[in-house]
């Protein structure tokens, strides 16, 4: 049986998706983007401020779970320009600092909103 995790303290999805499902012993995050919950724009500061507030929201959304970072096992990462790749890095290694999640990072032509980062999350319980 599955069960809908929805968390106030990220943005409402913005199409007709759950932010995420518990499936039982794993919890799939539908894709983040850096989108500020109060006003459903995009958090200012380009990718680092995109990037930044996505992680908040993938944060607050694994928390209403009951996990966090610790939990996770797999993230897709979605670029719309592969050159800010090191800069992601270095923002993304500060909430995985050792044993990391395995991960895919792909580039795409667009995101929803004119986003440049946006990123799914498979959680362990």
């Amino acid at each position: 049986m599955k069960k809908i995790i929805t968390s106030p303290k990220a943005p409402a999805a913005v199409g007709p998706y759950s932010q995420a499902v518990d499936a039982g012993d794993l919890v799939f995050l539908s894709g983040q983007l850096g989108l500020v919950p109060e006003t459903g724009e995009l958090a200012e500061g380009g990718l680092e401020g995109q990037a930044r507030q996505m992680l908040e929201n993938v944060r607050a959304v694994l928390a209403e779970a009951g996990l966090d970072f610790s939990h996770v096992v797999k993230t897709l990462v979605f670029l719309t320009d592969l050159g800010n790749f090191a800069a992601f890095n270095a923002i993304y290694a500060e909430v995985f600092p050792s044993d990391p999640p395995a991960r895919s990072c792909v580039e795409i032509s667009a995101l929803p909103k004119g986003g440049l980062v946006e990123m799914e999350v498979i959680a362990r319980k």
